[in-house]
């Protein structure tokens, strides 16, 4: 896998240097350019391919998300900004990741790592769109269905005939067991724990006695499920050790 090209793009210095640094003690990403306005962007990008934006929201002259409309084939994004109020429109838009300021140091690794999973999936099914990130819809009243994509997905938690989805950005309750959904998804990626919850491996972040913690949490591994639950998470940190 070759290395990430990034842009970071945010008009205050501060917050534009602390990803600057994060970006510099990863040996997976490089940074091209940072711009404090997105208007030199765009300009930039007009001869200029990258694979992931580092994109502020509230910026002069141009906003970040009428930027990103305004590319007809962009690439990876992730939004960094201090409100959070714009989780919603900004997946609409497809975007790669939501990174409310200040970014952690391993949640920006987690993003970085995600576009990395991204890149190599896309290469591996001959497809040309970096950005490809698998999805399920789920209903979340009697008419609503919701775009959920996997990746964003941290925990499902059983609530008897409900379950919540704990993802990145929001919560959703939906009215199915937690078997069912979690037949749904990919075992390379999904693992029940608990008769109670289904967590994304991907999203482990410490593994500690007959616990895991996700996003700072920390989620029981049920007796039943411990000795496959820590072998699969593991061999699979193992392995993406080695790569």
């Amino acid at each position: 896998m070759s290395t990430l090209k990034s842009i970071i793009i945010d008009d205050e210095p501060l917050a534009a240097n602390i990803l600057k640094s994060y970006i510099e003690q990863l040996n997976s990403i490089e940074l091209v350019q940072v711009f404090h306005n997105a208007i030199e962007a765009l300009n930039f990008l007009r001869g200029n391919e990258v694979d992931l934006i580092f994109l502020d929201i509230n910026m002069p002259l141009l906003d970040g998300l009428s930027f990103l409309r305004s590319l007809d084939k962009p690439p990876m994004v992730a939004i960094t900004t201090a409100h959070e109020e714009y989780a919603v429109e900004s997946y609409e838009l497809e975007v790669l990741d939501y990174l409310v300021k200040p970014v952690p140091f391993n949640r920006f690794v987690m993003t970085v790592n995600k576009a990395l999973r991204s890149v190599s999936s896309s290469v591996s099914s001959g497809n040309t769109s970096s950005s490809e990130n698998p999805f399920l819809f789920v209903k979340i009243d009697k008419k609503k269905m919701v775009k959920v994509y996997l990746d964003d997905i941290l925990v499902v938690e059983s609530l008897k005939d409900y379950i919540k989805i704990i993802t990145s950005a929001n919560k959703y309750i939906v009215h199915q067991t937690l078997g069912s959904f979690t037949d749904e998804l990919p075992s390379e990626k999904f693992i029940r724990i608990h008769r109670s919850y289904t967590i994304n491996m991907d999203k482990v972040e410490t593994v500690e006695g007959n616990s895991v913690e996700i996003s700072g949490i920390r989620y029981t591994i049920g007796r039943s499920y411990i000795n496959d639950v820590k072998s699969k998470i593991l061999n699979e940190t193992s392995e993406n050790n080695e790569d």
